[in-house]
């Protein structure tokens, strides 16, 4: 059945893998809200593991029809697509030595680090993903959306065609503009979303745009955090990449015209708005294994230096809708 970490959490008869769950929930807003799809089965003898699902393109509509004619056929329409799932992970070696002086210290720290860095790959994932650049990995929501109809302000080959400027708002009826321009991003959605992700620096700016319209709220999640809102949705910054302080949702500097005559246009933000379930934007794993595992060092054995290990997975994301997740491009920031 469909899990999520905190449901996996429950499950856990291991206090390492319950640790490092509740590590994961804590550190990494997206982890703590998506479910995963635990169905994938390791055809093949584990050859393959590959998930294969439908997207849903586009909606219908309807329309009254005068009598002795007949409807216009309209179909809302669908694509077949697939993602292999990939584990997620590391190793670190201890000198039993150390662990011996430092009484497991040592592991303790690089076991939190490990998971740290894994948390943070996952969510640079997530949002950055590109196979055509790590085959190893999965696409992220960035790409899966770039020419999609919940692209507001979208690229034409990587050219900025147009931009909103957050820099210079300070008064009432300029954040009440843009908020008109959230609010028809927002509406390109299927429903209400979930969170909505975004730079720290956008983030900033974005407060303060909602605190003029009164749409600013601060609030606790379920494992304690603050939170901090746009009319209820929460407003997430995702941090940094693993093993680096580059934030995953880096500002951009884009070419205004495509040829270079209108200049580059720096400080550009791309906002995402997600919709998590298993109609819209959810995690896959394995069917009948656990989400996460560890390997502790193996230190009653003979050698000096051992290895401990955690992964997640393997996993991936699917999106079953297009209009489950949309991006605001281009909102210059800074």
């Amino acid at each position: 059945m469909p899990v999520t970490l905190a449901q996996a959490k429950l499950n856990a008869t291991d206090d390492i893998d319950v640790q490092i769950i509740d590590e994961f929930q804590k550190s990494n807003d997206v982890l703590n809200r998506i479910t995963f799809d635990d169905v994938v089965s390791g055809a093949g003898n584990g050859a393959t593991l590959t998930y294969g699902y439908t997207r849903q393109i586009t909606q219908r509509g309807a329309a009254f029809r005068a009598i002795n004619s007949e409807y216009t056929p309209t179909e809302a329409t669908k694509a077949r697509y697939t993602v292999d799932l990939k584990p997620l992970g590391g190793s670190f070696q201890v000198d039993r030595v150390l662990n011996r002086v430092a009484q497991a210290a040592e592991t303790a720290f690089q076991m939190r680090e490990l998971l740290k860095a894994s948390s943070a790959k996952f969510s640079d994932t997530f949002f950055n993903g590109d196979t055509a650049v790590d085959a190893n990995g999965f696409d992220g929501i960035s790409k899966l959306v770039t020419g999609t109809s919940t692209e507001y302000l979208p690229l034409s080959n990587g050219v900025a065609a147009g931009y909103l400027d957050w820099t210079a708002i300070n008064t009432q009826a300029l954040a009440f503009a843009t908020i008109a321009h959230i609010d028809a991003w927002l509406g390109l959605l299927d429903g209400r979303p979930d969170a909505i992700y975004l730079p720290r620096k956008a983030k900033a700016l974005f407060k303060t745009v909602a605190s003029f319209a009164g749409q600013y709220s601060v609030d606790r999640n379920d494992v304690g955090q603050v939170i901090e809102s746009y009319n209820g949705i929460p407003l997430v910054d995702p941090g940094t990449k693993d093993g680096s302080a580059t934030d995953i949702l880096a500002l951009n500097t884009r070419d205004a015209d495509g040829a270079g005559a209108g200049g580059n246009i720096t400080g550009l933000a791309d906002i995402f708005a997600v919709r998590f379930g298993l109609d819209g934007v959810h995690g896959v794993s394995m069917a009948d294994g656990p989400l996460v595992q560890n390997w502790l060092p193996d230190f009653t054995t003979a050698g000096a230096v051992k290895t401990g290990e955690a992964e997640m997975g393997p996993v991936a994301v699917a999106v079953k809708r297009t209009k489950s997740v949309a991006v605001l491009r281009n909102v210059k920031v800074q």
